[in-house]
């Protein structure tokens, strides 16, 4: 099993550069960056975590300039993001973006993906909260002619371009992983199956080891192989037993999450996840 961290880079942070590096020098597989564009006052939605809603949410940095960052100080860390709000982005910039850290960092860019939960955040984006999954699902299948096609072009209700050029080109082929983040659900399963890489839940969130195997079912009645869906976990303390859970139900990466407290404590989560490198691989 593969360990990353994740951390919301904001402005009371360590600079994204400090914390790639420190990963990258204990052994860690990645470092995994989330995003949220503003968090309108209003709040219709509550956040999913249980209320209030934690400050760095509001302050947390753009992931792929972050990502950019880390990308210049390291050789080997892999870079996520985890996950990028598909559709509160232009698919045409956003595969851009997604290609030009893959170039950038040799090929290390990983495409961690959502649907997103607040929906006042989603309206001042111009997104309709109930189509957003068809329009997540449409902006994935639009990037990937861009990323594999010399002249792309794509059709559909929510993104249409007639034939078009776009470099770079991702230097992973076809393209970096996709991963989906959320929940586990009907939906999620079959977009999963449709047109990503693999899924990967929030910890502690659902009861998520259950339903692997609603997983690998909806995989094998598409006609794809179970075992080509990457599995992996977001937000998982640096716990062995916990870890080791996961790693037994064909889990192949976990992702500690950081605390938002001062460097030390980030430095101190950081030290705990790489002792455990070893012992999960």
């Amino acid at each position: 099993m593969d360990i990353g961290v994740m951390i919301f880079p904001t402005d009371l942070t360590p600079p994204p550069t400090r914390l790639a590096v420190e990963a990258e020098a204990r052994g860690l597989e990645s470092i995994w960056f989330p995003e949220h564009t503003h968090i309108p006052t209003g709040r219709k939605t509550p956040w999913p975590g249980g209320e209030p809603l934690p400050d760095q949410y509001r302050r947390t940095l753009d992931p792929f300039t972050a990502l950019a960052s880390a990308a210049a100080v390291t050789t080997d860390l892999k870079l996520g993001t985890g996950i990028c709000l598909v559709a509160q982005h232009d698919p045409i910039v956003l595969a851009k973006e997604v290609a030009s850290v893959d170039f950038m960092s040799g090929g290390r860019m990983v495409f961690g993906i959502g649907v997103g939960w607040n929906v006042d955040e989603m309206e001042h984006h111009g997104v309709d909260p109930k189509r957003r999954r068809a329009q997540v699902r449409e902006s994935i299948l639009a990037m990937k002619q861009l990323w594999t096609e010399d002249e792309a072009s794509f059709d559909g209700e929510f993104v249409s371009f007639s034939p078009s050029w776009s470099w770079p080109k991702p230097v992973q082929r076809p393209h970096p992983p996709v991963l989906m983040g959320g929940a586990a659900g009907p939906t999620t399963f079959r977009h999963v199956v449709e047109y990503c890489d693999g899924w990967m839940p929030i910890h502690a969130r659902r009861d998520v080891l259950p339903r692997v195997a609603e997983l690998h079912v909806v995989a094998e009645e598409a006609g794809r192989d179970p075992a080509s869906i990457e599995l992996g976990v977001f937000g998982v303390p640096p716990k062995a037993e916990t870890l080791e859970s996961y790693r037994d139900a064909g889990f192949g990466r976990a992702v500690v999450g950081l605390p938002q407290g001062d460097e030390a404590a980030i430095m101190a989560t950081l030290d705990a996840a790489a002792k455990l490198v070893g012992s999960l691989a």
